[in-house]
């Protein structure tokens, strides 16, 4: 169950982190307001802040957190973004997702 709850507080964290970093490309490739740098910063501080929620090494957290974001970026691309991912999207996204929970579900030692 722990477990369970470390890829839903990774799948949060992609998702701050995404919003972080896409409201300053809107402002910079789509001309939108400059007002969206502030809640990207609040976005992007949030970010760092659940990256420390989780008890294990930090290296280990951000391998791991590394394979769920890939998988939230995926599936932004679709939602937000509006482009359809391609087999070779969902191939690599599926990869990266199997070697996320290999390093989540392995047995600690």
């Amino acid at each position: 169950m722990i477990e369970l709850k470390a890829i839903f507080l990774f799948a949060i964290t992609a998702v701050v982190e995404i919003i972080g970093c896409y409201l300053p490309y809107l402002w910079l490739t789509q001309g939108k307001s400059p007002w969206l740098l502030i809640p990207a910063a609040f976005a992007l501080a949030a970010f760092a802040w659940l990256l420390t929620l989780h008890p294990a090494a930090a290296g280990r957290v951000y391998a791991a957190y590394g394979g769920i974001y890939i998988g939230v970026a995926i599936l932004w691309l679709w939602v937000v973004d509006g482009v359809r991912p391609t087999v070779w999207d969902i191939t690599g996204c599926t990869v990266t997702i199997l070697g996320a929970c290999i390093i989540i579900f392995a047995p600690k030692s």
